[in-house]
C-alpha cells in the first residue's frame, strides 16, 4: 500500500471505516483521487463528502457502525445523545426510530434520519465511543426523561443505570434537576 494510502486506513479504521473528503485531502488525496476511488469503488460514497473503505462493508457491523457516519457528517459537533444514547449504552429498553443528537445551537444541517436538539454540553457529560461521541449514561437518563420519553423507558433505563452502579440516585436526581421539573419528575417516579 501506499503511503497516503496507509495513513487513510489508520484514520478511518478509527472510525469503523468511515472518513471525510477533508481527512482525505490531509492524507494527500485531491479532490480528482477522491472522485477516482469512489468511480471505481475502492471508496464507498455515503454522502456529501462521505466516505467508507470497501473492505469495511465486509466486515460483521458493530452496534453504532452507523453514528460514526452521523458523527462525520456533523464535522465532529454533535454527540449522541438522548433515547439513542440509552441504547449505545444498553440502559433499559428504548429503542428509538430516528437518530438523537446534540448539536450546537448555530447547527444548520438537518436529515430526516435524525432529531436535533440544540444546545452545550460540559466534557463531563460526553464520552468517546468507537468513532464517535455520546453523552454519559447519567446525562443520557436525564435527557431522556426531559424529552417526554414514556415513563416505562426512563424506569428501565434508571434501574439499569442503579443496578450497574453507574451513578447513585442523588448524582442522577442532581443531573435530572439540572434539566428541569420534567426530567425530575420523570426520575423520581423510576425510584418508586
Amino acid at each position: 500500500m501506499s503511503d497516503e494510502r496507509d495513513e487513510l486506513w489508520r484514520v478511518a479504521a478509527g472510525q469503523r471505516g468511515y472518513f471525510t473528503a477533508a481527512q482525505a485531502i490531509t492524507v494527500d488525496y485531491s479532490h480528482q483521487a477522491q472522485y477516482f476511488h469512489a468511480q471505481r469503488g475502492n471508496w464507498i460514497r455515503v454522502g456529501r463528502a462521505l466516505y467508507r473503505l470497501r473492505e469495511f462493508d465486509d466486515l460483521p457491523a458493530e452496534p453504532g457502525d452507523h453514528l460514526v457516519r452521523w458523527f462525520l457528517w456533523s464535522k465532529e459537533r454533535a454527540v449522541v445523545s438522548h433515547a439513542t444514547a440509552l441504547s449505545v449504552h444498553d440502559l433499559g429498553i428504548a429503542n428509538p426510530d430516528r437518530i438523537h443528537l446534540t448539536v450546537p445551537p448555530g447547527f444548520r444541517q438537518k436529515d430526516a434520519a435524525l432529531i436535533l436538539h440544540r444546545g452545550e454540553l460540559e466534557s463531563g457529560q460526553v464520552q468517546q465511543h468507537n468513532g464517535f461521541l455520546v453523552t454519559t449514561p447519567m446525562r443520557a437518563v436525564a435527557e431522556t426523561a426531559a424529552a417526554g420519553a414514556d415513563q416505562d423507558v426512563i424506569d428501565s433505563a434508571v434501574a439499569e443505570l442503579l443496578d450497574r452502579g453507574l451513578a447513585t440516585r442523588r448524582q442522577l436526581l442532581k443531573e435530572a434537576s439540572e434539566l428541569g421539573p420534567a426530567s425530575e419528575l420523570a426520575v423520581q417516579r423510576a425510584f418508586s
